[in-house]
């Protein structure tokens, strides 16, 4: 008779509660979510479908300067892969994209919205933000293709750090190439197969936030109980830890004598 340990157990549940049941349902409810979307079901959107884009970009440069200071840690910061390991496969696994979380899955990191209280205001007041981190990619950074998890949210990025040639720094959503232009914003359906590169020698920097796709009843409903359940799944629950582990370290890296790293 095989002995295996609680932890050999729990992972298994959690590959077939995650890949085997999770992905199956999710699957199914995602042919309805085309017919239900008040913003269509295309690769890119356009931002200014959102009333609250205007605000955002009006205040780029406040969040720019939050930015800064945090990008003085750059290299302490914790990578993708360290919040969310299930995602390490598409992220690629180096140290190239550096991640700071304020909300992940409408779960709120206090100590890290502490320290860009600007832009927490800001993205606090977005309708149907779940997700918000700054998105740091270091030079030479290739995320390869993937899909997100779930077409129920809308992905949007501020641009609010490109370096020169701008075209170098891209996003391949579907079949549509664009790149990014600080202060702007960009708006896509991370569901269709997606990737980005960062193929300058400089740093690009994001705000990242995935919100809520505006739908009719009842997907709506279904839609608002289908991010509860995502967010207690042991997906996001592990990642909540991994990411209250990281704001605790980085709390006592802030506490130090700053010592500012090349960025």
């Amino acid at each position: 008779m095989v002995n295996l340990s609680l932890e050999t157990i729990r992972a298994k549940f959690r590959r077939i509660l995650i890949y085997g049941i999770g992905v199956k349902l999710l699957a199914y409810y995602e042919k309805l979510i085309p017919k239900y979307s008040l913003i269509g079901d295309t690769a890119f959107f356009d931002s200014k479908q959102f009333d609250w884009t205007t605000e955002v970009e009006a205040n780029w440069v406040l969040i720019r300067k939050e930015l800064d200071e945090l990008l003085k840690y750059r290299d302490s910061l914790p990578n993708f892969q360290d919040i969310s390991p299930d995602q390490a496969d598409y992220t690629s696994p180096d140290d190239l994209w550096k991640t700071f979380f304020m909300y992940g899955y409408g779960i709120k990191s206090e100590k890290n919205c502490q320290r860009c209280p600007e832009t927490t205001r800001l993205i606090e007041k977005i309708p149907g933000m779940k997700t918000a981190f700054f998105s740091i990619l270091l030079p030479g950074k290739h995320i390869p293709e993937h899909r997100g998890p779930y077409k129920g949210v809308v992905r949007y990025l501020l641009a609010l750090k490109v370096p020169e040639p701008k075209e170098k720094c891209r996003i391949r959503v579907g079949d549509e190439t664009r790149h990014w232009e600080e202060g702007k914003s960009m708006m896509f359906d991370d569901s269709f197969p997606h990737e980005a590169w960062n193929e300058t020698d400089g740093v690009r920097v994001v705000l990242f936030l995935d919100i809520m796709r505006p739908m009719r009843f009842p997907l709506s409903v279904f839609n608002e109980l289908f991010m509860k359940l995502i967010a207690i799944s042991p997906y996001i629950q592990d990642a909540n830890v991994n990411q209250k582990n990281w704001a605790d370290r980085l709390e006592k890296l802030f506490a130090q004598e700053p010592e500012k790293e090349k960025v």
